[in-house]
């Protein structure tokens, strides 16, 4: 189910080569990621809205920056 016009909609994108399973992500975010196995990061790469608030704090706690928050389609930013 898409997310209505203007929910602001996340788009979660991250870089796994400079991913180094440290995990701070997850505990910054543990329904938006989770390290299975070695080191194998899953995540949700379109959160609901409501989880924007543990999303940034997944970003900002990345220690190498391999998460990045973007603005969804219908995030009313577009011209």
């Amino acid at each position: 189910m898409k997310p209505a016009a203007g929910a602001g909609a996340l788009r979660v994108v991250v870089d796994l080569n400079r991913c180094q399973g440290y995990a701070q992500c997850c505990y910054a975010a543990p329904e938006a990621f989770a390290i299975r196995g070695h080191e194998i990061l899953f995540y949700d790469p379109a959160p609901p809205a409501d989880r924007r608030g543990a999303v940034e704090r997944a970003v900002e706690a990345c220690p190498v920056r391999a998460i990045s928050l973007q603005a969804g389609p219908d995030d009313g930013d577009a011209p």
